[in-house]
Order: C-alpha cells, then sequence, then structure tokens
C-alpha cells in the first residue's frame, strides 16, 4: 500500500512540474476535487418557497419521490451552505432555507433542461439562495442591505471564486406580496431596484433576470403582483407565466410536476437569450 501511494504521488509531483496539472487543483482518488478550479456556468436561485422548493411536501414531511427531470448528473454542481461546490440533487435548499421541509423545486429541471438544450454547456453550478421561512419572505425583505440581499450577494459573488461566470438570477417570489394592497402596488418599484441593486453590486450590469409570474399567492391582490411581473420592461429581463399549473391542497406552494414544469420554463427562457 504505501508503495502504490509513493507512486501515485511521485506521478502527481511530475504531471504537475509538466504543467497538466494546476497547483490550485487538488486530486482526490484520481479525479480532481470539487473545489479546485472548475471553469462553471454558474445560476443564483432566490425567492421564496416555491423557488427553494416545496413539491412531495405534506404536512413537513417530504415524500423522496425524485422524478427523472431532477435526477443527479455529474456535470451539475450545487454551492452549499458552506460556501463549497458539490454535486446537486434534490432538495437543493435543505440548508439553505432551514426553518422549513424543503422538496422539489425549479432548480434541478432547469439545469438538466438547460443541459438537454445546449449538450456543450459544460458544467451547470447551481446556486441556493431562496428562503420562505415560516410565513414566506415578502419582497421587502429582499432590500439592499437587509440579511436576505447580503447573503444572496455573498453566497454569488463566493460562487465564482473556484472558478466560474454568473449567467443568470432565476427569482420566484411574490406570493408573500399579495396579502395587502399596499405591498401589492409597490411590488414593480421594488422589484425594479432589486434587480438594478443586484447588478450594480455584482458589478454586472447586463446580467440576466428571469423571474416567475406567480401561480398562486397568500391573499386577494395575487392580480396585480403579476400584472407587476409580466409588464417589468428592463434589459435582460424575462418573465415565465406559472399561472394554471398544478398546486397543492394549501393551494399556495406548487405540486413537484409544477416545480418540474417552471423549472423547464425558466431552462427555455434562458437559452431565448443566446439563440435570439
Amino acid at each position: 500500500m504505501e508503495r502504490v501511494m509513493l507512486l501515485s504521488f511521485s506521478c502527481l509531483l511530475l504531471l504537475s512540474l509538466a504543467g497538466l496539472v494546476k497547483p490550485t487543483e487538488q486530486v482526490v482518488h484520481g479525479f480532481r476535487s470539487l473545489n479546485s478550479v472548475i471553469e462553471k456556468n454558474i445560476f443564483v436561485l432566490a425567492g421564496q418557497s416555491n423557488m427553494s422548493g416545496r413539491g412531495g411536501v405534506v404536512n413537513q414531511t417530504w415524500d423522496r419521490i425524485v422524478p427523472p427531470e431532477c435526477q443527479p448528473n455529474p456535470s451539475i454542481l450545487r454551492f452549499n451552505s458552506q460556501l463549497k461546490w458539490e454535486k446537486a440533487r434534490e432538495p437543493l435548499h435543505f440548508d439553505i432555507d432551514v426553518t422549513q421541509t424543503c422538496g422539489i423545486g425549479p432548480g434541478m429541471s432547469f439545469a438538466n433542461t438547460i443541459r438537454d438544450l445546449d449538450p456543450s454547456i459544460g458544467i451547470v453550478g447551481l446556486v441556493p439562495c431562496a428562503v420562505g421561512g415560516y410565513h414566506g419572505t415578502k419582497i421587502s425583505e429582499w432590500e439592499q442591505g437587509t440579511s436576505l440581499y447580503n447573503q444572496l450577494i455573498e453566497r454569488t459573488k463566493s460562487s465564482v471564486t473556484k472558478g466560474g461566470k454568473i449567467r443568470a438570477i432565476l427569482w420566484f417570489q411574490g406570493e408573500s406580496d399579495t396579502v395587502t394592497s399596499e405591498d401589492a402596488e409597490m411590488y414593480s418599484k421594488k422589484l425594479k431596484k432589486l434587480i438594478l441593486n443586484l447588478r450594480a453590486d455584482l458589478q454586472l450590469p447586463q446580467l440576466p433576470f428571469i423571474q416567475v409570474a406567480l401561480a398562486s399567492g397568500q391573499g386577494h391582490f395575487l392580480g396585480t403582483v403579476r400584472k407587476s411581473q409580466l409588464e417589468l420592461n428592463l434589459p435582460n429581463v424575462r418573465c415565465v407565466d406559472a399561472y394554471g399549473v398544478p398546486l397543492s391542497t394549501d393551494y399556495v406552494h406548487l405540486t413537484t410536476p409544477a416545480e418540474v414544469r417552471v423549472g423547464k420554463l425558466l431552462a427555455k427562457a434562458f437559452h431565448s437569450f443566446n439563440s435570439a
């Protein structure tokens, strides 16, 4: 065993001297570590519970059913709560949206569909940042300087330190802003400001932002928020419409098939940026 280890170390040393293995990379059991320098196409997942995922969750218990569209793939990575890359698998937000049980969200369906639409895309890196909490999160809780906003910025910036490019922010939020007319009427202004602040703080003024027009709401002003989402006019902003997808028994959260569908819609919207 010692002789094998010595030979392996000698081989790695020779490869390093030859420039075939970068000094910043680690080789573990013959494979480069996921946290070495690997170029990734990075997508930030942000918003509230329907982004973090409640598909398959009933009475705080996840049924653990993972559909084919959400299966793991060695080329799909996840940025965990410890700011480390790992192989992505459901539920993506289990260590981010920690006060509730997470299930299937749109993230894995998005990633697998992106790879189907563009097989040459390479490594897809997902950065979970969505938080639903006990009662959802209003857009005011995502304003610049808040803890949720700061966490999003910190995680996004940290995700590129081991190689990669931020390709888009995926946003699914607003159910909590349907409760009062005041919140619903201010949604458009706050969403626009959020997008501009994110682009400024990430120093990516043209960063694509793909939002989901709500399928449901916690209050009576769903139409007002949806109107704001569908009519928002900013460069490099797309909107996919989730209205009509299957809802769970609480009439707020999406079912697993609905989350899969939203992920596919987001992927097609991102793909349209490159094919336009």
